[in-house]
């Protein structure tokens, strides 16, 4: 599926946020536990505007988490009371924008908004393309038994799995290689 940078960028943040959960951490753990790993995240993904990196943009940023997970627990027709929630929330005022590197695209909020609000803003733009394009089965939990991780198929064939989280597709593959070798065995 072939998504506009900003949307695949925002598709991307919106999941990797939501895979910072203990839920998708193989040993539990939260890996946005501290401003460090905020700061990681936004240079990966960097928003434009404020970053105030102190305890409550960390908090809500943490608390955001929950709220994108929803959109990876429903089909096309339930994410849009959702994104539409999520839009007024942030009181998106979409715009068209040219900065850095970027060519004209569109931010929804203005950049003295709350970093979560911009985040939250971001990611309900791009699933409105999402559903737009009629692309929802592309929103995907990973297929591993053992993993909540979510990702964005953005595969030619729309074949993908397992998410990028926990090196889930290798773990998968090597167990089911051992057990076709323990068949073979026995």
């Amino acid at each position: 599926m072939v998504f506009i940078h900003d949307t695949r960028m925002a598709l991307a943040a919106a999941a990797e946020l939501v895979n910072t959960r203990p839920a998708t951490s193989l040993d539990g753990g939260d890996r946005l536990a501290s401003n460090d790993d905020l700061t990681a995240f936004l240079r990966r993904f960097p928003f434009t505007g404020t970053v105030r990196h102190d305890a409550a943009e960390l908090e809500s940023v943490r608390a955001l988490r929950g709220r994108l997970r929803e959109l990876w627990g429903t089909d096309r027709e339930g994410a849009v009371p959702l994104v539409n929630a999520m839009l007024w929330d942030g009181r998106a005022l979409p715009q068209l924008v040219i900065h850095d590197e970027y060519d004209w695209h569109v931010h929804a909020t203005r950049g003295d908004e709350p970093l979560a609000t911009r985040i939250m803003v971001e990611a309900a733009m791009a699933f409105v393309d999402v559903i737009r394009a009629d692309a929802y089965e592309r929103v995907r939990v990973c297929a591993a038994a053992d993993c909540d991780g979510v990702y964005i198929d953005f595969s030619r064939n729309g074949s993908k799995r397992y998410c990028d989280t926990g090196n889930c597709g290798n773990r998968m593959n090597v167990n089911a290689y051992r057990r076709r070798k323990a068949a073979d065995s026995s």
